[in-house]
């Protein structure tokens, strides 16, 4: 579990930055482009990664997948905040965790103790709670919330594809992933900087390259507690999303001084009581 809470550590601290950034009006999508650049550097210097691979060993499907949706669900995560708000932009996040719970079940034949079923249902229940407060936006417009719960679900799906793929180091994996999103982001700042005559800043590169630091200790943390609990990818799922929400709170009552209600506090509370029971299925096995 260790791996869990270092890659929620480092999440959080992703958006606390992301949060700060914004007051010194930073473009969010300069800062996404080069956060990729600096994970990829960090990701080859640290592991050296092998990169002379026999190429049908390659899993193509899933490399180019996270390469398109990692910058992509980062661009859609932004406009939403952008539109609908940062409450239900958060909702949207948290829940996708239905989506890799059910593909635990379904896909990689993952039995469910009675610990951990009761977790899960305690721990949706604190999602809700946690979340329960006023949205900043008067928008009713949910495209961009659904497709950022879509967009975060398949990603934790494909990665624990990824971290189950015997044949293939992680770390290889990882540095390939991050070269394709900074592929990918860049092409889509080049377009808006050639269309929409955007100025690149150097403010942002700055900014970019600290996020992926970040960025690449959460990715790397995250893959490495699916390879530890390969056999449980739910403890993962469930571990990191309830944890954010544990550790994000207190960020946001501790730094930012934002006004909890008592169902938020409930909230936080059956959220540690379900990490606990999450965590106590994965020992008693």
């Amino acid at each position: 579990m260790w791996f869990v809470i270092l890659s929620v550590i480092c999440s959080v601290t992703v958006g606390i930055f992301l949060k700060v950034a914004k007051r010194f009006q930073l473009n969010i999508f300069q800062i996404i482009t080069f956060n990729y650049f600096s994970a990829l550097l960090l990701t080859y210097f640290t592991y050296q990664p092998n990169l002379f691979i026999e190429q049908k060993s390659i899993p193509y499907y899933l490399f180019i997948s996270l390469a398109f949706l990692l910058p992509i669900v980062f661009f859609i995560q932004a406009k939403s905040i952008k539109l609908t708000g940062i409450v239900k932009t958060d909702i949207a996040q948290r829940l996708s965790l239905f989506i890799p719970l059910t593909a635990s079940y379904f896909l990689f034949n993952e039995t469910f103790s009675q610990l951990k079923i009761i977790g899960f249902i305690i721990g949706f229940s604190a999602i809700f709670f946690t979340l329960n407060k006023k949205s900043e936006s008067k928008s009713d417009n949910w495209v961009y919330p659904l497709l950022v719960l879509l967009g975060f679900g398949i990603i934790d799906i494909l990665f624990k594809k990824i971290a189950a793929f015997k044949d293939f180091n992680f770390t290889t994996s990882l540095f390939i992933i991050f070269c394709g999103a900074f592929l990918i982001s860049i092409l889509f700042l080049i377009v808006k900087i050639l269309v929409q005559k955007e100025k690149l800043e150097s403010k942002n590169i700055f900014w970019g390259l600290a996020l992926g630091i970040l960025n690449f200790g959460n990715i790397l943390f995250y893959l490495k507690a699916h390879k530890a609990l390969s056999e449980n990818p739910s403890t993962v799922f469930a571990g990191m999303n309830m944890g954010v929400i544990i550790l994000g709170s207190f960020a946001g009552i501790l730094i930012f001084r934002e006004k909890i209600t008592k169902w938020n506090y409930l909230g936080i509370v059956l959220a540690i009581i379900s990490v606990i029971f999450i965590t106590l299925s994965q020992l008693m096995q």
